[in-house]
């Protein structure tokens, strides 16, 4: 498919979607949401793609909304704004629920929006020079609709902080509260997200799907015993497996389960 504002590269299993507005620093319109959403359902819907990292063309990963079109929400009525307001929060389940691995190569400015995108990745790397914002509070608005992925990655403490002072966040501190797994030099940046998906080609790709459900299943719950059974049926199901047999057989005969791919010379 071809996208107006993205640019998807593959290369094997691995496909990288680029945000390609670097004019505007990435921000979000409508165009960008309606492709980023349509990108991340055909990727999650093709087998031949592993993993899907998220990346921005330019200066910026992305710098949020657009103030354009910001200023068109604000002389549109309430009923259009909740409509705009429900496709950039599909948008965001969307990726956050890709059953691929997700990696945000976060590098330059993360804000708002683009904070958000960041958090809804399984992953995030960001180069030492990006820096991060929930910045909704200094133009009058809220950070509603990527709340639920920023509390989830740097937690209910720390959100209200961050949601009411709009505090810039940098590389070392994202890193510090969970934000961004890892921050690294910016020259640094590709090597990383490389290392880190070598590491994911690794895993079986039906395990890594599965294995995302039970984080969300048991994370903030009490150790119960609903979630103990639940988490035992999980594993009981997955055992019998055409890819748990292959992926046992593979290490008992010291040789690379059939989902990894072949060495590179």
């Amino acid at each position: 498919m071809d996208y107006e504002t993205l640019e998807i590269q593959r290369d094997g299993g691995v496909a990288t979607i680029w945000m390609n507005r670097p004019d505007v620093h990435n921000a979000f319109n409508a165009r960008l949401i309606a492709d980023l959403t349509a990108a991340c359902q055909v990727l999650d819907a093709d087998e031949a793609v592993r993993v899907v990292v998220l990346a921005g063309r330019g200066k910026s990963f992305s710098a949020g909304a657009d103030l354009n079109w910001m200023k068109a929400a604000g002389e549109a009525s309430e009923a259009d704004n909740f409509a705009d307001a429900m496709k950039l929060a599909g948008m965001l389940r969307t990726l956050a629920g890709m059953a691929k691995p997700t990696i945000a190569r976060v590098h330059g400015a993360a804000l708002g929006g683009g904070m958000g995108l960041a958090s809804a990745c399984d992953i995030c790397i960001a180069g030492d020079k990006a820096v991060f914002a929930t910045s909704e509070v200094r133009f009058g608005i809220i950070p509603s609709a990527i709340s639920p992925y920023v509390i989830r990655a740097i937690g209910e403490r720390q959100a209200y902080r961050y949601f009411q002072t709009a505090e810039r966040i940098d590389a070392r501190r994202a890193a510090e509260l969970g934000l961004a797994h890892e921050a690294v030099a910016t020259d640094e940046l590709d090597a990383k997200v490389q290392a880190i998906v070598t590491a994911l080609l690794q895993g079986g790709p039906k395990s890594q799907a599965a294995g995302k459900d039970p984080i969300r299943a048991v994370a903030n719950k009490p150790v119960d015993d609903a979630v103990v059974q639940d988490t035992a049926r999980r594993i009981a199901g997955l055992r019998a497996t055409p890819e748990a047999r292959e992926g046992l057989d593979a290490f008992l005969s010291k040789r690379p389960a059939a989902w990894v791919p072949p060495a590179q010379d």
